[in-house]
């Protein structure tokens, strides 16, 4: 899947990634690849990238997620 982590400042993360677990304002959740199409509201937390050889992690201060035919954008208020 196809990841992009945008700020109203500048790009944090682009690139490939197997899961990716984000901090949604109604729990925690995770999106793997040929997940359905989602638009979701994030609160403040850690999203965790897992690019299959490692894992990184950014801490966002909310923001929405969309996903839709195996590309993930995340709009971030912030990075922290």
């Amino acid at each position: 899947m196809n990841l992009e982590i945008i700020t109203p400042d500048k790009k944090v993360f682009g690139g490939e990634a197997v899961a990716v677990t984000f901090p949604g304002t109604e729990g925690q959740f995770q999106v793997l690849n040929d997940h359905a199409p989602l638009v979701s509201t994030l609160g403040k937390g850690e999203v965790v990238i897992d690019t299959g050889s490692g894992k990184q992690s950014v801490v966002i201060d909310g923001g929405v997620v969309e996903v839709l035919h195996n590309k993930i954008l995340v709009l971030a208020e912030a990075v922290l």
